[in-house]
């Protein structure tokens, strides 16, 4: 049976690293995506260490031409696009009253317009090739729940998880589906804020099992989300959160 091509965006770390091996180990082959050239080129050598089969290219989410792009090299290298995983996202304090509007402008470009570009290039590839694909966007609790200085991390994750909906009602006719994963606390650098004033106890105290999620996790939940026998599920946040969201 032909291999899957998955396309992941924000794989030189963290969660998106996570993905890049856990897809690469069922067997897919694997498009790492990444600003970040020599961590994204790591994580192609770690999956050929282990076997699997995987190319990197450089990409800035926050520019159309670059994810189109990175749609284009994938069907050109591998023939196919089957998983579009919106993965790349980052976070900073921006607190109402206070707020650095280039820094505001900076998280909904890599954010949310980031996602819209990966919908909608991927989602235009599939449509071409006829691929029943699915496209997973990484969403966040905090697309529900406020939490003090995220102002603009909010806005991106609640944008996040109506653009879903909205992609999926449109492209559902097509065979394409697009969920979202929408994790609470993950052990990665984007809160390595929080553990420097040393709130770490009290984050893991938010969650079922009093542990952060780790990114291996996460990269299950994607996993299962972008399986054919989850085809019942279109549409959907699904919640990866360790129960943070009706926990407390």
């Amino acid at each position: 049976m032909t291999k899957r091509v998955a396309v992941i965006t924000g794989g030189a770390s963290g969660i998106g690293r996570a993905a890049c091996l856990k897809f690469a180990r069922k067997g897919d082959r694997v498009v790492v995506a990444d600003f970040n050239e020599s961590a994204g080129e790591e994580t192609v050598k770690l999956i050929e260490a282990e076997g699997g089969e995987a190319i990197f290219v450089k990409t800035d989410v926050t520019k159309l031409e670059a994810v189109e792009a990175l749609v284009e090299k994938a069907v050109d290298v591998y023939g196919r696009i089957d998983i579009m995983f919106n993965n790349a996202g980052m976070g900073k304090s921006t607190p109402v009253l206070e707020m650095d509007m280039d820094i505001y402008h900076q998280i909904i470009d890599v954010n949310q317009h980031g996602v819209a570009y990966g919908i909608y290039a991927a989602a235009r590839k599939m449509k071409e090739l006829g691929s029943k694909g699915v496209i997973i966007n990484t969403t966040s609790v905090f697309g529900f729940l406020a939490s003090p200085g995220t102002f603009a991390y909010h806005a991106t994750k609640g944008a996040i998880n109506m653009m879903t909906k909205s992609a999926a009602l449109e492209l559902a006719p097509f065979g394409i589906r697009v969920v979202a994963a929408a994790p609470g606390i993950v052990d990665t650098p984007i809160i390595q804020g929080y553990k420097n004033k040393g709130l770490l106890d009290s984050m893991k105290s938010k969650v079922m099992g009093n542990d952060l999620t780790t990114p291996e996790q996460l990269a299950d939940a994607v996993y299962l989300l972008s399986l054919d026998e989850a085809d019942a599920i279109n549409g959907s946040v699904v919640m990866a959160d360790h129960g943070f969201a009706s926990f407390k």
